[in-house]
């Protein structure tokens, strides 16, 4: 397939794809990858690298329309590519686009994907390439600013129903994810559903669902809401607040892979608490939307209660009330309610019999394509 990927900066999308790429590489797939990026600094040596976006515009334009023009020509005929872009800036100029809509067309690109990660990573990776005054409100309104004008370039080009969001992953990496949609499209692709807040005291819980979670991604292609969650850290913020303190750290993996604990304003986080709110809410109805069928996974808590939070459940409404394929894995000893049997297209009693109804009916990728 020929993808069009676009993210905000900071995203590190260039070290991203490149991992997809080599995955191909090692599974027989060669994809050809541009990074826009780059070939704008090539074509324009007299700038630093980190100073692009500080051109007048007019050459900023230029610069990108030369590069473009090069990619049509070098990837003409080819089947599977992956153009490494972005759909807007925010920056000095204000907000601002970052393609032209006659040559994305010429490009025939058959699905655009944006590519999104958690706030405090964004920022954390911007600030140290960059000398920019970006808020972590700035960093939440823009998120929304490039996914939007990424679904309505899709819309345009006319793959607007290949139109997809992927997140890079908090602890594992979604590099197998972005691979097998460019390469394997028809493998099945699945929401995983799960309790998140209000279990993170329950460490056998959370091992439950993590393993939940490895079994989707190996074998289907799945849009995982836990990627990216900014709720904790809202969370945590209020509790720093409620101490006194005026800043908090938080985890973040660099390219390298080492993690490094990163400075937040405790009042920035405080200040977005309406947009993570907001933007979870919307995302994940959008990966719902973008998936074949959702798998939700309602584990048992104490007093045998359900593990079954607003959110699964809102998310299973929604997953029937559009058409998905709506699986239910039902732990509890107490029965579910209708609200649950009602929309469900089927209730197993634990994870291994969903995944063996899974194969047995046909839906696992082919084994060639699992993780190595």
């Amino acid at each position: 397939m020929r993808a069009i990927v676009t993210g905000q900066v900071g995203m590190e999308k260039r070290d991203y794809l490149d991992a997809v790429a080599a995955l191909g590489a090692e599974r027989g797939a060669s994809v050809p990858l541009y990074h826009v990026g780059d070939r704008m600094y090539a074509e324009a040596p007299d700038v630093r690298r980190g100073r692009i976006l500080d051109l007048p515009l007019s050459r900023l334009h230029a610069v990108r329309r030369s590069v473009f023009k090069d990619i049509i020509t070098e990837s003409a005929g080819k089947r599977d590519i992956i153009i490494n872009t972005h759909a807007t800036f925010r920056w000095r100029h204000g907000l601002f686009r970052a393609f032209d809509f006659d040559q994305a067309t010429t490009l025939q690109p058959d699905l655009m994907i944006c590519l999104v990660d958690n706030v405090e990573a964004v920022a954390h990776r911007l600030h140290t390439e960059h000398h920019i005054d970006a808020t972590l409100k700035d960093l939440m309104v823009w998120r929304e600013e490039e996914i939007l004008a990424t679904e309505l370039l899709a819309q345009a080009v006319g793959c607007g129903e290949r139109f997809y969001i992927i997140a890079r992953g908090r602890e594992t990496p979604t590099h197998q994810a972005c691979y097998r949609l460019i390469c394997h499209p028809k493998m099945r692709k699945v929401y995983p559903s799960f309790p998140m807040t209000h279990v993170t005291h329950l460490p056998d819980v959370l091992a439950e669902i993590d393993q939940f979670r490895l079994l989707l991604k190996k074998h289907f292609i799945t849009f995982d809401p836990g990627d990216v969650d900014e709720k904790l850290l809202l969370l945590r913020a209020q509790d720093a607040a409620a101490a006194g303190q005026d800043t908090l750290t938080s985890p973040v993996r660099g390219a390298d892979g080492h993690v490094v604990d990163a400075p937040l304003p405790v009042r920035e986080v405080l200040d977005i608490a309406g947009d993570i709110d907001g933007q979870i809410y919307a995302r994940d109805f959008k990966l719902i939307d973008q998936s074949d069928m959702i798998v939700s996974f309602v584990p048992e808590l104490e007093n045998n209660l359900p593990g079954l939070s607003s959110g699964v459940e809102r998310e299973l409404q929604h997953a029937f009330e559009h058409g998905k394929e709506v699986y239910v894995i039902w732990q509890p000893k107490r029965p579910p309610s209708p609200f649950v049997t009602e929309t469900a297209t089927r209730i197993f009693g634990h994870v291994q019999e969903a995944m063996a109804h899974f194969e047995s009916a046909g839906m696992f990728a082919p084994t060639h394509l699992f993780d190595q």
